[in-house]
């Protein structure tokens, strides 16, 4: 046998496949501030590769960098195993990178057709594109289960279907590899798994996929490896099969955390709150509320889940005193409260109401304020502060504010530091304190750990159960299913203005409450 032959008949050993991005030694600094610091990362082609970490642990950063927004200081970026520069945001769709934001990029009055093809039309004649752009938002509909009305208004689609769009976007572009951020926060349970049956679509498909989440049951649902940062360094990659919350969730902490709520039974007492026939109509005329009505009582959690938009933030908001009712009736320990204009949060604390937010830094805090004099907001006028003559005493304020930043844990535990300058747990953990300190019969808590590291998510956990378990009566507000099983002792799940249901968190479970958010009652379908 010849020399020649030999050769013909060898297996041929195929080449290694490039992974389709590698990082490495990639560092990004703010001033003093260092983000990123000599990052590695591989993720393979083909893959879902996760990546978790507290706030401020650098992962958007480093995404950021990956996408164009930021240059880096130092390192080099390697797309399927060829080093490129990402100068900015076209540069990296020309190397077939694609994002999608935790909040849209998408021109609400404009058809999905027309926010597909928004800055790659091709030419100056639109008709061409939004005829080349139908067809292919055809094909793919059927090859990623990505079906959605061409011609539909972007602002009339439900916030699922606006998330197809944005990732329609990314594959009309071409994209390879896909950068997800925090995609699920604001779906039902339904949608979030019809994403992640796209998502498995196009990993089959070849695609590569970045997901960025705090929800470590979809980082363990999802992916095929995942990356864990802290302070800006990476300090593990492993195996999604290999690993598990627990660890991960003491990874991204540097101590162990624990996941699950602890709490015993409630001692419920008599109703502190009670909500009759609340509506409210908003100046356009959309009935926001219809008929609300619910009882709070003392020694309970009183749980509401439903997708953003569909009146949870207008229930706070009337019950806090900061928006007023169309018409209904609140009454506290059997007394009506005024729900009209004249109406005001100061009169709500008064009759013993404390509340928490959604947004911290929209009606939380006075974030160029510092920390002694945001720990004391809407209380300064408290008897325990006012000095001679009526005048603020500073020195009580700024001892109050020392005793709740050992008490709540509050870093740095400067309370001349400015809100701004903490991290969204710290903030909010400023907030809580202010609020629980002022020892309130009803505590009204809005979206509690909205955007908080998860050592802090346990902290603010703990702080709600004590609360409740002194006798007082929360209600709690999250968009988050995980939080209101856990936390609460009843639940009632909105939708479109009304209490579409009310459930025992023993009694219901994740499936079952998000059809209740999509306004389908399951009880009446069986």
């Amino acid at each position: 046998m010849s020399v020649e032959t030999q050769k013909q008949r060898q297996p041929e050993t195929a080449a290694p496949v490039a992974p389709a991005i590698e990082l490495i030694g990639v560092s990004k600094s703010f001033g003093p501030v260092q983000a990123n610091k000599d990052i590695d990362m591989t993720v393979a082609k083909g893959a879902i590769h996760g990546i978790v970490g507290e706030n401020g642990a650098g992962k958007s950063t480093l995404m950021s960098i990956l996408y164009g927004f930021y240059k880096a200081d130092a390192g080099e970026i390697k797309i399927d195993g060829v080093t490129i520069e990402i100068t900015d945001s076209h540069a990296a769709i020309a190397a077939g990178i694609g994002m999608v934001h935790q909040h849209f990029m998408l021109v609400k009055p404009f058809t999905v057709l027309e926010n597909v093809i928004m800055g790659a039309e091709g030419g100056p004649l639109l008709r061409p594109s939004l005829n080349k752009a139908r067809k292919i938002l055809a094909e793919l509909a059927v090859e990623y289960e990505l079906d959605v009305d061409p011609d539909a208004i972007v602002g009339e689609l439900s916030v699922g279907f606006q998330q197809r769009v944005e990732i329609l976007k990314a594959l009309y572009r071409e994209a390879d590899i896909l950068i997800l951020d925090e995609p699920t926060g604001v779906l039902t349970p339904a949608e979030a798994d019809h994403l992640f049956r796209i998502l498995q679509n196009l990993k089959e498909q070849g695609k590569t996929i970045v997901l960025i989440t705090h929800k470590l049951r979809e980082i363990m649902a999802v992916t095929d490896t995942v990356s864990v940062m802290r302070r800006g360094q990476m300090t593990a990659t492993v195996k999604t099969s290999e690993t598990s919350a627990s660890e991960l969730a003491d990874l991204m902490v540097g101590r162990h955390v624990t996941l699950e709520v602890e709490k015993n039974p409630p001692n419920v007492g008599e109703t502190v709150l009670e909500v009759k026939n609340l509506c409210k109509t908003d100046g356009q005329g959309v009935k926001k509320l219809k008929d609300i009505s619910l009882q709070l009582k003392a020694g309970e959690i009183l749980g509401v889940a439903g997708v953003a938009g569909n009146g949870q933030s207008d229930l706070l908001e009337i019950l806090s005193g900061i928006n007023s009712a169309t018409s209904g009736e609140v009454l506290m320990r059997g007394e009506s409260i005024d729900l009209t204009h004249k109406a005001s949060a100061a009169m709500r604390r008064e009759r013993g109401i404390g509340h928490v937010p959604e947004d911290r830094h929209a009606l939380g805090l006075v974030m160029p304020f510092q920390t002694w004099e945001n720990a004391v907001l809407g209380y300064h006028n408290n008897p325990e502060f006012s000095g001679k003559f009526g005048l603020a005493d500073h020195k009580a304020m700024m001892e109050d504010a020392k005793r709740k930043i050992e008490k709540f844990d509050i870093r740095p535990t400067n309370p001349h530091l400015l809100a701004m300058n903490y991290s969204g747990g710290n903030q909010q953990k400023i907030v809580i304190a202010r609020e629980i300190e002022n020892n309130p019969d009803v505590l009204l808590v809005g979206q509690p750990t909205r955007g908080v590291d998860i050592g802090a998510i346990e902290f603010i956990h703990k702080q709600i159960v004590a609360l409740r378990d002194q006798g007082k009566a929360v209600l709690l507000i999250s968009v988050e299913l995980e939080e209101v099983l856990a936390l609460s002792d009843r639940i009632i799940v909105m939708f479109d203005g009304v209490i579409q249901g009310e459930r025992m968190p023993k009694e219901t479970n994740e499936q079952e409450l998000g059809m209740l958010m999509a306004g389908i009652d399951p009880e009446a379908s069986a």
